[in-house]
């Protein structure tokens, strides 16, 4: 069931697949762009930042927030109130307000599905009031300093995170809740969107929130120049299918709450791209031959323009991934992996 407490005006959760669409250079490259600042990205692309909050039923104390940002799932009940990803400070009012309509007033635990903006900012708020964050260990690790993240045709520099909006508790492979009558399992596979994203699987609804590993919005975007690999995310989503059931939940990064039905074509596409970028690097190709091959042309109606999807896994598949503060290094799309 669908409410909305207000129409949905152009949501910067659309951001990321708007610039996703775009052709964007390697990340080895020194940018020839300024970083922008958000608001500064938000006025390109025409985003309205009152844009309003929708809210999807689930079960009984639980649902999903989609906003500014990426989708908050939120689990409320005798032990409080866990979120997955809490968006922006300037969104912070509404997501309460949505929630406070539900009984719920109070955060008690976030986990982060990752470290970027769309999804982590929302902890400059939270950790100041007492909220627990939670992470990857990775992800923390990023946090410690300014990032930039290239988006194709700009750039965004996220500053390091004060201690008050790190992550108090972080985990490597897996790590486990008990909470609200119910088991939350958290999985890391390795390196994929970025190199600290967590799947949170919550057993009792049968629901798995995958952050931006799997993303219904447009293609997805392999943040190569922080760690993200093509390989990573084919695999992560394989991994987390291997787990769920035939009747599972999924709710992606961005986009619509979906299936397993919807997760297993998802990965038949990445399989698909894959195949086709591994074997043109293996026979010496370009990336330029890689954008002109159509390769993704039976999904670009429905996902837009692929070239900044191509041109970064490509990316990913030929370049070594140094660690944070570091360019990328020319590798080999069988032998090069990102170091963390």
């Amino acid at each position: 069931m669908w409410t909305e407490t207000t129409r949905l005006v152009a949501p910067i959760s659309l951001l990321l697949s708007v610039l996703a669409c775009s052709t964007a250079g390697a990340h080895d490259a020194a940018p020839d762009r300024e970083p922008l600042s958000l608001d500064q990205m938000a006025d390109a692309l025409g985003i309205d930042p009152e844009a309003p909050v929708k809210v999807q039923e689930l079960g009984d104390g639980f649902y999903v927030l989609f906003g500014l940002g990426g989708n908050v799932l939120v689990s409320s009940g005798e032990d409080g109130v866990l979120i997955i990803d809490d968006q922006f400070p300037m969104i912070m009012p509404r997501l309460r307000a949505a929630m406070k309509e539900r009984g719920d007033t109070r955060i008690d635990f976030v986990v982060n599905t990752h470290w970027h903006f769309d999804h982590a900012d929302g902890n400059q708020i939270l950790g100041a009031e007492g909220t627990w964050l939670v992470s990857q260990a990775n992800s923390r690790r990023m946090l410690l300093e300014d990032q930039l993240i290239n988006l194709g045709p700009m750039t965004f520099r996220q500053e390091a995170y004060p201690p008050h909006a790190l992550p108090d508790i972080t985990f490597d492979t897996t790590m486990q809740f008990h909470f609200n009558g119910e088991r939350i399992d958290l999985l890391h596979v390795g390196p994929a969107h970025t190199t600290g994203d967590a799947a949170v699987y919550f057993h009792g609804h049968d629901t798995v929130h995958m952050g931006d590993v799997f993303n219904l919005a447009g293609y997805p975007f392999v943040d190569a120049g922080n760690g993200g690999t093509l390989d990573g995310m084919l695999a992560f989503s394989e991994s987390v299918l291997e787990t769920i059931g035939p009747k599972t939940i999924v709710v992606p990064g961005h986009g619509p709450v979906a299936d397993r039905a919807a997760l297993v074509d998802y990965v038949a596409m990445l399989r698909h791209v894959h195949a086709h970028l591994t074997a043109m690097i293996a026979a010496g190709g370009t990336l330029e031959e890689a954008l002109e091959a159509g390769i993704t042309a039976r999904w670009d109606e429905e996902k837009g323009d692929p070239a900044s999807f191509i041109e970064r896994s490509w990316t990913s598949l030929t370049h070594r991934y140094l660690g944070p503060g570091s360019a990328a290094r020319p590798g080999t799309a069988s032998s090069q992996q990102p170091k963390h």
